[in-house]
């Protein structure tokens, strides 16, 4: 197991082994993703948008804006 110690400034250094592994280069963005309390995911943001295209089949419906809003504003009456 991989591990890094976290400096007084909060910065860390990834291991050389988590790094090839996965493919974060230097200047390459990390995000860290809470999963759930106290728990975190970290992963390699150095993928283009670009590779998303195709990933989603075309929208069956066309859905105006006043419907999404209509369906945000319900969603989050029924939050409260």
């Amino acid at each position: 197991m991989a591990s890094a110690r976290v400096t007084s400034k909060g910065r860390i250094t990834i291991p050389v082994a988590v790094r090839k592994a996965m493919q974060i280069e230097a200047g390459d963005r990390v995000e860290f993703i809470q999963v759930a309390p106290g728990r975190y995911e970290f992963m390699a943001a150095n993928s283009e948008v670009t590779e998303l295209k195709g990933m989603f089949d075309k929208a069956r419906k066309a859905v105006s804006i006043e419907d999404m809003q209509a369906a945000i504003a319900k969603r989050g009456a029924a939050a409260r």
